[in-house]
């Protein structure tokens, strides 16, 4: 909530926000709003309030920054940091680092990261300037794995810094071909036969993986908790004023909406991550009873430029929706019932909900996703599903498309452990309020990581378990088609997973899997990728 202070000027007429918000905060909030509402409807309050001039400010504090001189050994978490500061203090970028003793003094470019806004600013040329002229006041190899891909503009960026491959030095490794490693070699170091020192480098490091990326995560874990703080704190000094006043407006149930479903997403995917017990409490953030008993506003409340547009698709089946949907999209949409998906129903049951209620802020922090995002509708009898994602997302969906394409194409027929293996591209995409809507065909099966959890929930499929080793099953088919897919379209499996999802046959109503059973074998009747 908001301070005495803050709640005078505001008594006083006084507009707290340019006082209060700090220049991340407020780009915080940019990131809350889809890029076309914040470029392409300047008549915007928020924008008008929050971001006017604020590409100019950005400049400004670029051309301000300075790196931070504290010594790197005051570091914490066995990472030793560098930053790079604006005049206020507000950090703009870092670079982390990890310190190796033997055999030779050596330094570890664990990440540089340089906050979006402040990307393709020089920011990250300034931070690697410092860092060789740091390994050459130590006499101290420089050692980073390059992640940067090729047709990045940023590739090179290395290169022009003195960097070199690893293999420059060690020559033909399977230590040098496991990674991308560049090295860096101080001045007083030029000539000497470093093979020998840095392929034993290459080996601590190999062997250090697992502990560099729980600290690494552990790193990033708390500063990602901090930015949700500081972000919620700016939409509760922003909207102050109406929430004292018991007041909301579509902007607002809006933008706290964006906030809770980046959070919970968040919340959700560190629960993978290596080295991640928890101890970096999310109950550091609350919502406060008034924001949470808010509806879910899941689109935004402002035309965007010309209107609903169809991205791309199948022209005839845009000719067969209802034309309020067309007219109206995100509304349309947005109306429709949720995709019944055994976590939703489990929950609504729990609840003593019905489905056709609508979810508040707080319901949706409560269920940990958002079930909003997947909707369910029948065109001329062909039931489908319209999942909701940012318009940001789409070069990433084009993607998507075309591996699916290709493995419609290349492996039609293909079974996986029996399985047959199927694609479910999308139909068609309708682009409005910020959002994309995807229209795919609903198919017989969930989210293969559901159906091991309702597995490993429900008593009666628990006991199924027992018998046919369902989750087993179910994870072997899944991480066996994905070794396929990647082998046939040569696509790392990496890639391929951090694309495609893989949904396993399900039965809703009864939610349980859809299984084959013969004399000799079981197996899953199909599995999707999408």
């Amino acid at each position: 909530m908001r301070n005495s202070s803050t709640q005078r000027r505001v008594s006083r007429g006084e507009d707290p926000v340019q006082r209060d918000l700090g220049l991340n905060e407020r780009l915080g909030l940019i990131s809350l709003i889809d890029e076309g509402m914040r470029i392409k409807s300047p008549e915007s309050p928020i924008v008008a309030d929050l971001f006017n001039n604020l590409w100019d400010l950005v400049n400004e504090t670029v051309s301000g920054s300075r790196i931070n001189r504290l010594k790197p050994e005051d570091s914490h978490n066995g990472f030793r940091v560098i930053e790079v500061n604006s005049d206020t203090g507000e950090n703009l970028g870092r670079l982390n680092m990890l310190y190796l003793r033997k055999p030779i003094p050596c330094y570890y470019l664990v990440y540089v990261e340089v906050g979006a806004p402040f990307r393709r600013k020089g920011l990250g040329t300034q931070i690697l300037k410092h860092f060789r002229e740091f390994l050459m006041r130590r006499s101290a190899v420089g050692i980073l794995d390059n992640i940067i891909p090729k047709e990045d503009p940023t590739y090179d960026i290395y290169l022009r810094q003195s960097w070199r491959p690893v293999e420059n030095i060690v020559g033909d490794s399977p230590l040098a071909h496991r990674r991308s490693y560049m090295v860096f070699t101080p001045p007083g170091m030029e000539g000497k036969d470093l093979k020998g020192p840095v392929l034993k480098l290459l080996h601590h490091l190999s062997r250090k993986r697992t502990a560099i990326d729980m600290r690494d995560n552990q790193i990033m874990v708390q500063r990602t908790i901090e930015e949700f703080k500081r972000l919620h704190s700016a939409l509760m000094i922003y909207f102050g004023d109406a929430i004292n006043k018991g007041e909301s407006s579509p902007l607002m149930r809006f933008m706290f909406t964006r906030f809770v479903t980046k959070f919970i997403a968040f919340r959700r995917r560190i629960e993978t991550l290596v080295g991640y017990t928890g101890g970096d409490s999310l109950e550091q953030i609350a919502l406060a009873p008034d924001i949470a008993q808010l509806p879910a506003q899941s689109y935004a409340p402002l035309d965007i430029e010309n209107g609903p547009t169809l991205v791309e698709g199948d022209r005839r089946l845009w000719s067969r929706l209802p034309e309020a949907l067309k007219r109206r999209p995100a509304r349309f949409i947005e109306g429709l019932p949720s995709y019944e998906r055994p976590n939703l129903t489990n929950w609504l049951e729990e609840e003593g909900r019905d489905i056709g209620q609508p979810l508040t802020i707080g319901n949706l922090m409560d269920l940990g996703f958002d079930p909003t995002r997947l909707k369910e509708l029948k065109i001329e009898g062909l039931p489908c599903i319209f999942e909701r994602i940012q318009a940001k997302q789409l070069p990433d969906l084009r993607q998507k498309e075309a591996l699916l394409r290709e493995i419609g194409s290349k492996m039609r027929g293909w079974r996986i452990k029996d399985t047959s293996l199927k694609v479910n591209p999308p139909l068609l995409t309708i682009r409005d309020r910020g959002n994309a809507y995807v229209l795919r065909r609903k198919i017989r099966g969930i989210h293969w990581e559901e159906a091991v959890e309702q597995i490993h929930r429900s008593p009666r499929l628990k006991a199924l378990d027992a018998s046919l080793k369902l989750h087993r099953m179910i994870a072997g088919t899944v991480r066996e088609a994905q070794r396929a897919a990647s082998g046939e379209l040569h696509v790392a499996e990496d890639v391929l997973n951090d694309l495609l999802t893989c949904f396993v046959s399900w039965d809703i109503k009864s939610n349980q899997p859809l299984i084959m059973v013969d004399f000799t074998n079981s197996y899953l009747e199909s599995i999707w990728m999408a």
